[in-house]
Protein backbone atom coordinates (compact mmCIF):
# COMPACT_ATOMS: atom_id res chain seq x y z
CA UNK A 1 0.00 0.00 0.00
CA UNK A 2 1.13 3.65 -0.84
CA UNK A 3 2.37 5.56 1.93
CA UNK A 4 0.88 9.10 2.94
CA UNK A 5 2.88 11.78 1.62
CA UNK A 6 1.80 14.01 4.75
CA UNK A 7 0.57 13.42 8.16
CA UNK A 8 -1.46 15.34 10.41
CA UNK A 9 -2.18 18.29 8.04
CA UNK A 10 -5.83 18.27 6.29
CA UNK A 11 -6.33 22.33 6.33
CA UNK A 12 -6.13 24.67 4.84
CA UNK A 13 -8.18 23.60 1.38
CA UNK A 14 -5.47 23.52 -1.09
CA UNK A 15 -7.16 20.84 -3.20
CA UNK A 16 -4.48 20.85 -6.43
CA UNK A 17 -2.11 19.88 -3.67
CA UNK A 18 -3.78 17.77 -1.76
CA UNK A 19 -4.39 13.71 -1.59
CA UNK A 20 -7.91 12.12 -1.53
CA UNK A 21 -7.19 11.40 1.66
CA UNK A 22 -6.87 15.03 2.70
CA UNK A 23 -9.37 15.92 0.59
CA UNK A 24 -11.88 13.70 2.15
CA UNK A 25 -10.94 15.09 5.83
CA UNK A 26 -11.62 18.87 4.62
CA UNK A 27 -14.66 17.94 3.36
CA UNK A 28 -15.79 15.93 6.03
CA UNK A 29 -14.59 18.34 8.80
CA UNK A 30 -16.27 20.96 6.58
CA UNK A 31 -19.71 19.86 7.99
CA UNK A 32 -18.56 21.19 12.28
CA UNK A 33 -17.32 23.55 13.42
CA UNK A 34 -16.25 25.21 16.90
CA UNK A 35 -15.49 23.25 19.50
CA UNK A 36 -16.57 19.86 17.22
CA UNK A 37 -14.19 20.84 14.67
CA UNK A 38 -11.58 21.23 17.02
CA UNK A 39 -11.98 17.55 18.08
CA UNK A 40 -12.69 15.86 14.86
CA UNK A 41 -9.58 17.27 13.45
CA UNK A 42 -7.56 16.19 16.25
CA UNK A 43 -9.02 12.71 16.07
CA UNK A 44 -8.59 12.12 12.24
CA UNK A 45 -5.18 13.60 12.96
CA UNK A 46 -4.37 10.62 15.02
CA UNK A 47 -5.47 8.60 12.31
CA UNK A 48 -3.54 10.07 9.82
CA UNK A 49 -0.23 9.99 12.46
CA UNK A 50 -0.91 5.81 12.81
CA UNK A 51 -1.26 5.61 9.31
CA UNK A 52 2.02 7.64 8.29
CA UNK A 53 3.78 5.43 11.34
CA UNK A 54 2.40 2.25 9.73
CA UNK A 55 3.05 2.98 5.95
CA UNK A 56 -0.83 3.37 4.70
CA UNK A 57 -2.52 6.00 3.16
CA UNK A 58 -5.28 6.79 5.41
CA UNK A 59 -7.88 6.29 2.94
CA UNK A 60 -7.17 4.56 0.09
CA UNK A 61 -6.72 1.06 0.35
CA UNK A 62 -7.93 0.99 4.05
CA UNK A 63 -9.65 -2.26 5.11
CA UNK A 64 -11.16 -3.15 8.27
CA UNK A 65 -8.53 -5.04 9.66
CA UNK A 66 -6.61 -1.82 9.87
CA UNK A 67 -9.49 0.11 11.85
CA UNK A 68 -9.52 -2.67 13.99
CA UNK A 69 -5.88 -2.57 14.95
CA UNK A 70 -5.98 0.72 15.47
CA UNK A 71 -8.93 0.34 17.60
CA UNK A 72 -6.74 -2.15 19.70
CA UNK A 73 -3.85 -0.10 19.62
CA UNK A 74 -5.84 2.97 20.87
CA UNK A 75 -6.65 0.72 23.92
CA UNK A 76 -3.16 -0.61 24.62
CA UNK A 77 -1.79 2.76 25.34
CA UNK A 78 -4.30 3.26 28.24
CA UNK A 79 -7.28 4.63 26.93
CA UNK A 80 -10.68 3.57 28.50
CA UNK A 81 -13.20 2.15 26.20
CA UNK A 82 -15.53 4.69 26.58
CA UNK A 83 -12.65 7.39 25.61
CA UNK A 84 -11.95 5.00 22.48
CA UNK A 85 -15.12 4.91 21.07
CA UNK A 86 -14.99 8.97 21.71
CA UNK A 87 -11.55 8.67 19.21
CA UNK A 88 -13.58 7.05 16.47
CA UNK A 89 -16.27 9.08 16.28
CA UNK A 90 -14.58 11.17 13.70
CA UNK A 91 -12.37 8.37 12.11
CA UNK A 92 -16.07 6.26 11.68
CA UNK A 93 -17.65 9.35 10.32
CA UNK A 94 -14.55 10.15 7.92
CA UNK A 95 -14.61 6.75 6.08
CA UNK A 96 -18.46 6.60 5.84
CA UNK A 97 -18.94 10.44 3.78
CA UNK A 98 -16.08 9.37 1.96
CA UNK A 99 -17.70 6.29 0.91
CA UNK A 100 -20.86 8.41 0.28
CA UNK A 101 -19.41 10.53 -1.79
CA UNK A 102 -18.13 7.89 -4.19
CA UNK A 103 -13.80 8.53 -3.38
CA UNK A 104 -13.91 4.69 -1.74
CA UNK A 105 -15.93 1.36 -2.71
CA UNK A 106 -16.76 0.86 0.81
CA UNK A 107 -16.49 1.81 4.44
CA UNK A 108 -13.66 -0.29 5.93
CA UNK A 109 -15.27 1.16 9.58
CA UNK A 110 -18.44 -0.10 9.22
CA UNK A 111 -18.09 -3.20 10.77
CA UNK A 112 -15.31 -2.48 13.02
CA UNK A 113 -15.66 -3.62 16.26
CA UNK A 114 -15.68 -1.00 18.97
CA UNK A 115 -16.09 -1.77 22.85
CA UNK A 116 -18.73 -2.08 24.47
CA UNK A 117 -19.80 0.41 27.27
CA UNK A 118 -22.19 -0.39 29.92
CA UNK A 119 -23.93 2.75 31.30
CA UNK A 120 -26.65 1.69 33.45
CA UNK A 121 -26.55 5.25 34.82
CA UNK A 122 -25.35 8.76 34.40
CA UNK A 123 -21.69 9.15 36.90
CA UNK A 124 -22.07 13.14 37.29
CA UNK A 125 -22.67 13.86 41.15
CA UNK A 126 -26.32 15.41 40.69
CA UNK A 127 -28.44 17.01 43.60
CA UNK A 128 -31.07 15.55 45.01
CA UNK A 129 -34.30 17.29 45.67
CA UNK A 130 -33.51 18.76 48.80
CA UNK A 131 -30.27 19.76 47.57
CA UNK A 132 -31.66 21.08 44.31
CA UNK A 133 -34.20 23.11 46.32
CA UNK A 134 -31.38 24.22 49.00
CA UNK A 135 -29.28 25.35 46.01
CA UNK A 136 -31.63 27.69 44.44
CA UNK A 137 -32.68 29.47 47.55
CA UNK A 138 -29.08 30.19 48.35
CA UNK A 139 -28.19 31.66 44.40
CA UNK A 140 -30.90 33.87 45.28
CA UNK A 141 -29.34 35.59 48.41
CA UNK A 142 -26.34 36.48 46.46
CA UNK A 143 -26.99 38.28 43.29
CA UNK A 144 -29.56 38.25 41.39
CA UNK A 145 -27.40 36.95 38.37
CA UNK A 146 -26.39 34.06 40.39
CA UNK A 147 -30.25 33.25 41.01
CA UNK A 148 -30.95 33.57 37.73
CA UNK A 149 -28.14 31.35 36.53
CA UNK A 150 -29.26 28.73 39.49
CA UNK A 151 -32.65 28.80 37.65
CA UNK A 152 -31.79 28.65 34.32
CA UNK A 153 -29.57 25.14 34.65
CA UNK A 154 -31.60 23.80 37.51
CA UNK A 155 -35.04 24.13 36.61
CA UNK A 156 -34.80 24.56 32.99
CA UNK A 157 -31.39 22.63 32.10
CA UNK A 158 -29.61 24.63 29.96
CA UNK A 159 -26.38 23.94 29.38
CA UNK A 160 -23.39 26.22 30.27
CA UNK A 161 -22.83 27.85 27.20
CA UNK A 162 -26.72 28.20 26.82
CA UNK A 163 -27.03 29.73 30.08
CA UNK A 164 -23.81 32.22 29.47
CA UNK A 165 -25.58 33.61 26.35
CA UNK A 166 -29.43 33.87 26.50
CA UNK A 167 -30.62 37.23 25.66
CA UNK A 168 -33.49 39.48 27.50
CA UNK A 169 -35.17 39.61 24.37
CA UNK A 170 -35.01 35.64 24.11
CA UNK A 171 -38.08 35.12 26.38
CA UNK A 172 -40.43 37.81 25.50
CA UNK A 173 -42.52 35.75 23.66
CA UNK A 174 -46.01 34.47 24.38
CA UNK A 175 -46.87 31.40 23.17
CA UNK A 176 -50.13 29.51 23.49
CA UNK A 177 -50.18 31.35 27.15
CA UNK A 178 -46.68 30.33 28.30
CA UNK A 179 -44.15 32.67 27.86
CA UNK A 180 -41.14 31.21 26.46
CA UNK A 181 -37.14 30.93 26.10
CA UNK A 182 -36.26 30.33 22.64
CA UNK A 183 -32.15 29.43 22.08
CA UNK A 184 -30.23 27.57 20.47
CA UNK A 185 -28.59 24.77 22.01
CA UNK A 186 -26.07 21.85 21.45
CA UNK A 187 -25.39 21.47 17.54
CA UNK A 188 -27.11 24.47 16.43
CA UNK A 189 -30.37 22.97 17.25
CA UNK A 190 -33.30 25.71 17.96
CA UNK A 191 -35.16 24.92 21.01
CA UNK A 192 -38.30 26.20 22.77
CA UNK A 193 -38.95 25.66 26.50
CA UNK A 194 -41.91 27.60 28.94
CA UNK A 195 -40.82 29.78 31.43
CA UNK A 196 -43.04 28.88 34.38
CA UNK A 197 -43.63 32.02 37.27
CA UNK A 198 -40.77 31.30 39.63
CA UNK A 199 -38.24 30.94 37.03
CA UNK A 200 -39.99 34.01 35.18
CA UNK A 201 -39.73 35.77 38.58
CA UNK A 202 -35.79 35.25 38.95
CA UNK A 203 -35.16 36.05 35.19
CA UNK A 204 -37.48 39.36 35.91
CA UNK A 205 -35.79 40.07 38.99
CA UNK A 206 -32.05 39.98 37.15
CA UNK A 207 -33.06 41.87 34.21
CA UNK A 208 -34.45 44.57 36.12
CA UNK A 209 -34.75 47.94 34.04
CA UNK A 210 -32.97 46.77 30.54
CA UNK A 211 -34.70 45.29 28.04
CA UNK A 212 -32.64 44.02 25.75
CA UNK A 213 -28.52 42.45 25.69
CA UNK A 214 -27.26 39.50 27.85
CA UNK A 215 -29.45 38.33 31.25
CA UNK A 216 -26.61 37.29 33.36
CA UNK A 217 -24.15 39.71 33.69
CA UNK A 218 -20.88 39.55 36.08
CA UNK A 219 -22.15 40.87 39.09
CA UNK A 220 -18.92 43.59 39.47
CA UNK A 221 -17.96 44.78 36.25
CA UNK A 222 -21.73 43.84 35.03
CA UNK A 223 -20.03 42.37 31.71
CA UNK A 224 -21.54 39.37 30.21
CA UNK A 225 -20.37 35.87 31.50
CA UNK A 226 -18.71 33.41 29.69
CA UNK A 227 -18.60 29.66 30.48
CA UNK A 228 -15.76 30.14 32.93
CA UNK A 229 -17.88 32.44 34.51
CA UNK A 230 -20.83 30.15 34.79
CA UNK A 231 -18.45 27.81 36.31
CA UNK A 232 -17.09 29.90 39.02
CA UNK A 233 -20.63 30.60 40.18
CA UNK A 234 -21.99 27.50 40.62
CA UNK A 235 -18.96 26.93 42.49
CA UNK A 236 -19.51 29.47 45.19
CA UNK A 237 -23.49 28.79 45.18
CA UNK A 238 -23.03 25.21 46.44
CA UNK A 239 -20.14 26.54 48.50
CA UNK A 240 -22.65 28.47 50.18
CA UNK A 241 -24.75 26.33 50.44
CA UNK A 242 -22.27 24.00 51.79
CA UNK A 243 -22.95 20.98 49.57
CA UNK A 244 -20.03 18.39 50.39
CA UNK A 245 -18.85 17.76 47.23
CA UNK A 246 -18.11 18.98 43.44
CA UNK A 247 -20.90 20.44 42.00
CA UNK A 248 -20.06 21.65 38.59
CA UNK A 249 -22.34 23.40 35.67
CA UNK A 250 -23.61 20.05 34.36
CA UNK A 251 -24.71 19.20 37.99
CA UNK A 252 -27.30 21.39 37.48
CA UNK A 253 -28.32 19.98 34.33
CA UNK A 254 -27.81 16.66 35.52
CA UNK A 255 -30.23 17.56 38.79
CA UNK A 256 -32.97 19.46 36.85
CA UNK A 257 -33.21 15.94 34.62
CA UNK A 258 -33.16 13.43 37.76
CA UNK A 259 -35.06 15.27 39.54
CA UNK A 260 -37.85 15.65 36.77
CA UNK A 261 -37.49 11.60 36.20
CA UNK A 262 -37.74 11.12 40.18
CA UNK A 263 -41.16 13.71 40.20
CA UNK A 264 -43.20 11.09 37.65
CA UNK A 265 -42.35 13.31 34.49
CA UNK A 266 -42.65 10.37 31.98
CA UNK A 267 -39.28 10.08 29.75
CA UNK A 268 -40.25 11.15 26.35
CA UNK A 269 -41.37 14.55 28.83
CA UNK A 270 -37.61 13.97 30.15
CA UNK A 271 -36.21 13.50 27.04
CA UNK A 272 -37.83 16.87 25.78
CA UNK A 273 -36.87 18.67 28.60
CA UNK A 274 -33.04 17.63 27.95
CA UNK A 275 -33.66 17.96 24.12
CA UNK A 276 -31.72 14.33 23.94
CA UNK A 277 -32.29 13.06 20.29
CA UNK A 278 -32.09 9.40 21.92
CA UNK A 279 -34.27 8.64 24.34
CA UNK A 280 -31.64 6.35 25.74
CA UNK A 281 -29.24 8.88 26.74
CA UNK A 282 -32.38 10.44 29.24
CA UNK A 283 -32.53 6.60 30.46
CA UNK A 284 -29.23 7.16 31.91
CA UNK A 285 -29.98 10.03 34.29
CA UNK A 286 -33.60 7.73 35.41
CA UNK A 287 -32.02 6.78 39.20
CA UNK A 288 -35.41 4.54 39.85
CA UNK A 289 -34.80 2.46 37.10
CA UNK A 290 -33.66 -0.13 39.70
CA UNK A 291 -36.77 0.47 42.01
CA UNK A 292 -38.90 -2.78 41.65
CA UNK A 293 -42.14 -1.41 43.09
CA UNK A 294 -42.36 0.63 39.93
CA UNK A 295 -41.47 -2.32 37.48
CA UNK A 296 -43.42 -2.93 34.83
CA UNK A 297 -44.75 -6.06 35.83
CA UNK A 298 -46.87 -4.74 38.48
CA UNK A 299 -48.66 -2.36 35.76
CA UNK A 300 -48.09 -5.33 33.28
CA UNK A 301 -50.15 -7.61 36.15
CA UNK A 302 -52.91 -5.24 36.65
CA UNK A 303 -53.80 -4.72 32.60
CA UNK A 304 -54.30 -8.41 32.72
CA UNK A 305 -55.89 -9.22 35.97
CA UNK A 306 -57.92 -11.58 35.23
CA UNK A 307 -54.89 -14.27 34.19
Amino acid sequence: MSTTTSSTATLPFQPSSMSPAQLAAVSFLARYSGATHALYRAQLGRWFAWCEANGLDPLLGIQRAHVELYIRELGDVGLMDSSVNTMMHAVRGYFRFAHIDGTIPGDPAVYARLPKIHRDESRTQGLDRLELIRFLQVAQTITVHHGALAYLLGINALRASEAATVRIEDYTDVLRGHRVLRLVGKGNKPATMPLTVPVLRVLEACRGERTTGRLVLRPLSGQPIDRRDVYRMVQRIAKTAKIPRHISPHSLRHAAITNALDAGVPLRDAQILARHADPRTTEHYDRARGNLDRHGVHFLTAYVAGV
